[in-house]
């Protein structure tokens, strides 16, 4: 807690915080601005409040969003045909052919990323139907490396 200290300049007297220097009406009002103006959230308090209802296991809630909940990306269920990378990285090795019979845990390609080298694996069986990568590829988060038929 900073301490006060009166002083008396001429014909008045002036109560000045010893931390911050500043007169403490003036601390209480930016201190008073800055809580109506923000919320936790990060949105302005001033703002109509943009309930949503939410449905879980059949119980209603109303709640607030933030705009970053509301901007986010939205889940898709994987298709199990299609394998992308999970991470960024280079393609090292590529193991399988179109129109190769795969069973699950047969190797499809080795991926290299910060370094360590993945060893990427059928989940599945199925036939290769196409194959999107070739050696010595680099290859973004959530690209198509291969479709099986």
């Amino acid at each position: 807690m900073a301490r006060t200290i009166k002083s008396t300049t001429g014909t008045g007297t002036a109560t000045r915080s010893r931390a911050t220097g500043k007169s403490q009406s003036a601390a209480r009002t930016i201190t008073r601005a800055s809580s109506i103006s923000m919320d936790a959230n990060g949105d302005f308090a001033d703002k109509k409040a943009r309930c949503k209802t939410l449905i879980i296991d059949g119980d209603k809630y109303r709640t607030r969003y933030n705009t970053k909940f509301e901007k986010r990306k939205i889940w898709k269920n994987p298709n199990p045909k299609k394998i992308t990378s999970s991470i960024p990285g280079t393609v090292v090795k590529v193991y399988t052919k179109v129109g190769q019979e795969v069973k699950k845990g047969d190797p499809i390609l080795i991926l290299e990323a910060m370094k360590m080298k993945n060893k990427i694996l059928f989940h599945v069986d199925g036939k290769v139907k196409s194959i999107k990568v070739k050696e010595g590829e680099k290859v973004p988060k959530d690209f198509l490396m291969l479709e099986l038929a």
